[in-house]
C-alpha cells in the first residue's frame, strides 16, 4: 500500500514549521478521558458484580423503581464496564469508533449506577466523561488499525477466558445466599451454564439467583457480540508492497542505493511505502502493535526525503500510530530529528569491513585464519556466485536448507532481512556456499551442501549480510569460514565493501569493559551481559569484531521517552523474537494475507552470525 498526495513540499516549509507541524500533538483530554473510563468501567464492574458495593443516600428514591431492575442493572453495570475496559485504550489512542462506542455506553453506565448502585456522583461521573467526548469530539478522528477477521478467534479465547474468571467471583461473592456448599465444579458447571443462559446446578436464596443469572448471561452475551462483530466488519488488511511499489523502489536504489546498507531491506514484501510527493524519496515501514515502525533511512535522494518523511508523520497521525525508527544512519537521524521534532538514541553498530583492507595476516586474524585452515583441510570447499549464475535445481536445494537450518521456530528478522532467497527478482544478490561431500551428503536432501550465506547488494559496488545458516551436524565455524571466503571473492565480482552484523549497544560493551571505565558503565554492561543468553547481545559484537571492522553507529528515532518500551516491544515482535501468533497448525489455514506469492520459503535474519561463535 502505497500513499502519494501531490505536489512536493519537500524544502518549501521552514523546519521550525515542520518540527510544529509534526511534533507530538497534545493529547491530554484523550488520556485524561482514555484513564477515566478505565477508572469507570472498574467501577462499574465491581458495582455489577459485588452486590454491596454502594455509598450513596439514594436508597429510599431507588427502592420505588420496579424491582426487576435490579438484576437487570447489574447485569448492564457489568456489561458496560467491561466493555469501556475494551475501549480505553482506543480511546487514548484518538481512535473514531470507539468514541462512538463510549458516547453510547457511558450513559448506559450512569443508568446503572443510578438503578443498582443508587449512586448520583457515578451517574454524574459517566455524564461528565459523556460531556468531554462530545465537546472534544474533533481530538477523535483516528482511523482503524490493520486488521483481520482472525481477532475475532482471539476476543473469544481472551474474552471467553475473562469472563469465565470473572463469572466465578460473581457466583461465590454471595455466600450468605448460596443453599447448602456446592464445590468449585459445580461453581465453574454454574458460569458455563450461565454464560450459554442457562440455569446451573448452583442456588441461592432470594432474587440473588436472578442477579448471578442476568450477570453471567450478559457476560456470555458480550462475548458472542463481540465475537460476531469482529468476525464480520471489513478488513483493513496490512499494508503490503505492491508490484508497482517495488518497481519504484527498485528504480531509486539503482539511482541512491549505495547510501545505505540497509536500502535494499526495503524491499521485504510484508512492508508498506510511503512516497514523497515528488517520487523521489520513500519510507518503508510495518505497523506492529500500534507503532509505525520504519527501518534504515529513507530511500532515494536525500533533498527529497523531508518529503517522504512528512507523509510517514502524516499518516502516523491519521491513524494514530506511534511513529518510530530503527537503524537508521547518523545522518538519517538527523533528518529525523530536525524534520519531525523527534527524538534519537543510539542503539548500536553495524559492523563494515573494507574488502581491499581484509587480510588473515597478522597475530589480530591468528584464530579465525587457523579456524579458516583447519576447516579447509577437513574437505570443505566454498564457492560464492551471484543469484544469477547458480541454477534453478541448486537454487531450490539452498532455498530448503536455509529453511530447515533455521534455529528458531519464529522467522526473525526486518530491519536487517530481506525475508526470501533465491526470488526471481534478487538476481543481483549474492549466495555463498561451503561444500563437502562426505557420507552424509549421498544421503542428503542437500547433497554436499553444508551451510549457506546470503547477502543483498549496496549500491554497485557493496553488498550486505541477509542471513547465515548452517547444517548443525557441520563442523564448527562454517560461518567465519563463508564470511572469509566472500570477503576474498569481493574484489573478482566488483565489491569494495561488505555489512556485517549489527551487534547492539557495541560501544557500551567495548567501553565497558576497558580499563578505568565507571561504575554505571559497569552496570549497564554486566546487564547487557546478562541479557545476552537470550538475545545474542555480546556474542555477536565478538563474532563480528573477529573480522576487525569499522563500525558504524545505527540509532533509534522516538517520539517520548514513554514511548520507548511499547516501540521495544513492536521491533521485538518485528524481528521475532516476541511473538504473539496463531499456532502454525492454525496460521497455515490462514487465508491470503495479500502478498504477493513466493516461489521460495522464508530466509531469515542476520542475527544468527552469533551462531558460529
Amino acid at each position: 500500500m502505497s500513499v502519494t498526495l501531490d505536489g512536493d513540499k519537500s524544502g518549501s516549509v521552514p523546519n521550525s514549521a515542520r518540527k510544529f507541524v509534526h511534533g507530538p500533538r497534545p493529547e491530554t483530554v484523550p488520556v485524561l478521558v482514555g484513564t477515566a473510563c478505565t477508572v469507570v468501567g472498574l467501577i462499574d464492574v465491581a458495582a455489577g458484580v459485588f452486590p454491596r458495593f454502594r455509598h450513596s443516600r439514594m436508597h429510599t428514591l431507588a427502592e420505588v423503581l420496579p424491582g426487576a431492575l435490579g438484576p437487570f442493572a447489574a447485569a448492564l453495570s457489568l456489561s458496560v464496564g467491561v466493555l469501556l475496559l475494551l475501549l480505553a485504550h482506543g480511546l487514548k489512542r484518538h481512535k473514531r469508533r470507539a468514541w462512538r462506542a463510549a458516547v453510547v455506553l457511558l450513559p448506559a453506565g450512569a443508568l446503572s449506577q443510578f438503578v443498582y448502585r443508587h449512586s448520583v456522583l457515578g451517574a454524574v461521573v459517566s455524564l461528565t466523561l459523556c460531556y468531554l467526548l462530545v465537546r472534544h469530539r474533533s481530538e477523535f478522528a483516528a482511523l482503524p488499525d490493520p486488521r483481520s477477521r482472525w481477532r475475532a478467534l482471539a476476543n473469544f479465547v481472551l474474552l471467553g477466558a475473562g469472563s469465565l474468571g470473572l463469572g466465578l467471583v460473581i457466583v461465590s461473592v454471595h455466600p450468605g445466599r448460596l443453599v447448602g456448599n456446592p464445590s468449585i465444579v459445580d461453581r465453574l458447571q454454574h458460569v458455563l451454564y450461565g454464560l450459554f443462559g442457562f440455569e446451573g446446578p448452583v442456588e441461592y436464596a432470594g432474587v440473588t439467583s436472578w442477579t448471578v443469572g442476568y450477570s453471567l448471561g450478559a457476560l456470555g452475551l458480550l462475548t458472542a457480540v463481540t465475537t460476531i462483530y469482529l468476525a464480520f466488519r471489513p478488513e483493513h488488511p496490512a499494508a503490503r508492497l505492491t508490484e508497482d511499489d517495488e518497481t519504484r523502489l527498485r528504480a531509486l536504489l539503482d539511482r541512491h542505493g549505495r547510501r545505505d546498507s540497509l536500502g535494499h531491506f526495503a524491499l521485504r514484501r510484508d512492508k508498506g511505502v510511503v512516497f514523497s510527493p515528488s517520487g523521489k524519496a520513500a519510507v518503508c515501514y510495518r505497523v506492529v502493535s500500534g507503532v509505525m515502525l520504519a527501518s534504515g533511512d529513507p530511500i532515494g535522494d536525500v533533498e527529497a526525503w523531508p518529503g517522504a518523511i512528512e507523509r510517514f508523520m502524516d499518516e502516523a497521525r491519521a491513524h494514530a500510530w506511534t511513529p518510530a525508527v530503527m537503524g537508521c544512519s547518523e545522518t538519517g537521524g538527523e533528518v529525523w530529528t530536525r524534520e519531525t521534532g523527534l527524538d534519537a538514541l543510539e542503539l548500536g553498530d553495524e559492523a563494515v569491513v573494507d574488502a581491499a583492507d581484509f587480510s588473515l595476516a597478522g597475530r589480530a586474524m591468528r584464530n579465525v585464519r587457523q579456524m579458516v585452515k583447519r576447516i579447509e583441510r577437513g574437505g570443505y570447499e566454498t564457492r560464492v556466485r551471484r543469484v544469477a549464475d547458480i541454477g534453478e535445481a541448486e537454487l531450490a536445494r539452498i532455498r530448503r536448507a536455509a529453511a530447515e537450518w533455521r534455529g528458531t521456530d519464529n522467522e526473525r528478522g526486518f530491519s536487517m532481512a530481506l525475508g526470501r532467497i533465491g526470488d526471481g527478482a534478487d538476481a543481483d544478490c549474492f549466495i555463498a556456499t561451503a561444500h563437502k561431500a562426505d557420507e552424509q551428503s549421498a544421503d542428503s536432501p542437500y547433497g554436499d551442501l553444508k551451510a549457506v550465506l546470503h547477502f543483498v547488494p549496496w549500491g554497485t559496488d557493496g553488498m550486505s549480510l541477509d542471513l547465515m545458516r548452517r547444517d548443525r551436524a557441520a563442523d564448527p565455524g562454517m560461518n567465519e569460514l563463508l564470511i572469509v571466503a566472500s570477503l576474498q571473492a569481493a574484489p573478482r565480482l566488483g565489491i569494495t565493501r561488505v555489512s556485517l552484523n549489527f551487534a547492539m549497544f557495541r560501544s557500551a560493551l567495548a567501553r565497558g569493559e576497558k580499563l578505568g571505565a565507571g561504575p554505571v558503565l559497569r552496570i549497564w554492561r554486566g546487564l547487557l551481559i546478562f541479557l545476552s543468553r537470550w538475545f545474542q547481545i555480546e556474542s555477536l559484537y565478538k563474532f563480528n569484531a573477529k573480522f576487525r571492522p569499522r563500525w558504524e553507529p545505527r540509532f533509534v528515532v522516538y517520539r517520548t521517552a514513554r514511548d520507548l518500551p511499547r516501540i521495544s516491544l513492536a521491533a521485538m515482535q518485528a524481528e521475532g523474537f516476541v511473538s504473539f501468533a496463531l499456532p502454525r497448525a492454525l496460521a497455515r489455514r490462514l487465508p491470503g494475507n495479500g502478498r504477493r506469492p513466493c516461489t521460495h520459503a522464508p530466509a531469515g535474519t542476520r542475527e544468527h552470525g552469533a551462531h558460529a561463535a
